[in-house]
């Protein structure tokens, strides 16, 4: 636990890799100055640990020794992941290994911009570190993406500095823990000051690690508040993702993904596609997943949550973790990186949620304020509807029980087609429930597989998920729970 664990500071960490004389390597650092050697240089010993320290600010010279990027950006990933490969090469290369044969190599790289002048960009960056744990093993790579939120170019460098120490120190002292490993990044310094939105660890050291796991622990531990996936298991940064992208996003349990998901994010997409703004090749779909969500049943289940991302990423989706419990709070997160029109699917159950008053107590213009945030940007809702169990009607836009107070807001909204329902939803799947689906599952009873999308049950059996288990004993009678009708009309939030 980390109460259990002695924290260092970020001097005394530095002494301590100096002092280590296996440990031997090289720095190379772009932008934010030379922050993060500058604190083994100060530690004493350094001539032990320090092959190299460098940095090729002109970009002439960057792109001499790195090679030009396509985009011709030089805070970007490749940059990063060029500076280290290079750097570790020429280590292997110019020194000789009967010489060095108990030396472990690293290479540390960080590509950062600080914040501008006039506040108007705020700065971020990557760091990097490829290490050896051993001097006869292939190396280890660990990347992060940082944010950071210091009002002041040299706050921000202090920062980077001690950061960087964190994660080298890391690297080598809990890279067998990397639990471990990602909460002792913060160590002298706070979330305030970094956000650490995006980390991937690669290496004979991280065969085990599921990288998707991490990119869970960055959003529970509250270094950042959303991440995302790729559909073959990659943490991405949001700006590669999402930047100037026409984003559809539909968040649900998925747990696990059912054919109403399937038929919402598929009918959905063809009146997104129709939008004048919208352009196809631009369109990023989501699949989002809250952290309220994955902690519905109390504590946050990993192995429930990698169940919910096999599936979605078996069926080529990019899955978003987030912390915002409220739309209008992932919508504001959209905003950092696209202007373009952006689109949600929800369900018209979820629709009379988002028009309760009380969410929104918190904030000081209530519903207004955060309906102000929400349709000041270029947003469509696209509404799936929902079948009342009671009434058996089917509850769309043009019948949905909004309070009289807020009907003026909902009239608005749907003359100016900011809300849209999807008409040509499919009337065989309305009445799947995810966790009917899940019930099934794990009690044992037949006929879930008619539930979800083709191959879905294949890879449930194949891979025993959501506690499938083969040898419990069909039972072709289900029923749904008594309470199924209060289960639908859940809190989205």
């Amino acid at each position: 636990m980390e109460s259990e664990r002695v924290i260092l500071s970020a001097s005394q960490k530095a002494l301590r890799i100096n002092l280590n004389p296996e440990i031997y390597g090289t720095f190379a650092e772009i932008g934010a100055g030379q922050e993060v050697v500058r604190h083994f240089f100060r530690a004493g010993g350094a001539s032990g640990t320090i092959a190299k320290a460098m940095s090729a600010y002109d970009k002439d010279f960057s792109d001499a020794i790195y090679g030009k990027e396509e985009k011709g950006r030089y805070v970007c990933k490749p940059r990063l992941v060029n500076m280290l490969n290079h750097e570790y090469k020429l280590m292997e290369v110019r020194l000789d290994r009967k010489d060095h044969s108990n030396k472990k190599f690293f290479s540390f790289a960080d590509t950062f911009a600080t914040i501008n002048y006039s506040k108007t960009i705020q700065g971020h960056g990557w760091m990097g570190v490829k290490f050896q744990t051993d001097p006869n093993k292939e190396p280890n790579v660990v990347i992060i993406h940082a944010r950071l939120h210091e009002p002041d170019a040299l706050l921000q460098q202090a920062s980077v500095g001690i950061l960087g120490v964190n994660l080298l120190y890391g690297c080598y002292f809990f890279y067998n823990k990397p639990k471990e490993l990602l909460l002792s990044l913060y160590d002298e310094i706070g979330r305030d000051q970094v956000e650490i939105d995006m980390i991937q660890m690669t290496g004979p050291d991280f065969e085990n690690v599921d990288n998707r796991l991490l990119s869970l622990q960055l959003v529970k531990n509250g270094m950042t508040d959303a991440v995302i996936f790729s559909p073959d298991g990659r943490n991405l940064q949001a700006a590669d993702v999402l930047y100037k992208k026409n984003i559809l996003a539909i968040r649900g349990s998925f747990r696990p993904v059912t054919k109403v998901n399937i038929d919402m994010i598929m009918k959905g997409m063809k009146l997104f596609e129709k939008e004048h703004r919208v352009v196809q090749d631009d369109i990023q779909v989501l699949f989002e997943i809250t952290l309220n969500n994955l902690r519905a049943s109390g504590d946050i289940d990993e192995q429930d949550f990698l169940d919910r991302a096999d599936i979605l990423c078996s069926l080529g989706q990019t899955v978003l973790v987030s912390n915002y419990s409220k739309y209008y709070k992932l919508v504001e997160y959209f905003s950092k990186y696209t202007s373009k029109r952006m689109g949600i699917i929800m369900g018209a159950n979820m629709l009379m949620e988002l028009f309760n008053e009380k969410y929104y107590r918190d904030i000081n213009g209530g519903i207004l304020e955060a309906f102000g945030i929400l349709f000041s940007r270029d947003l469509k809702i696209y509404l799936y509807p929902w079948k009342d169990s009671e009434t058996g009607q089917m509850i769309t836009s043009k019948n949905c029980p909004i309070h009289p107070r807020l009907k003026p807001l909902f009239d608005y909204l749907c003359y100016n087609k900011r809300l849209m329902d999807i008409e040509d939803y499919n009337p065989e799947v309305i009445d799947i429930y995810s966790k009917d689906v899940l019930d099934m599952i794990k009690n044992g009873y037949s006929g879930w597989e008619e539930m979800v999308p083709t191959y879905v049950d294949t890879i449930i059996k194949d891979n025993r998920l959501f506690d499938y288990d083969p040898e419990t004993k069909q039972n072709p009678n289900y029923t749904p729970p008594k309470d199924r009708v209060k289960e639908q009309r859940v809190n989205p939030f």
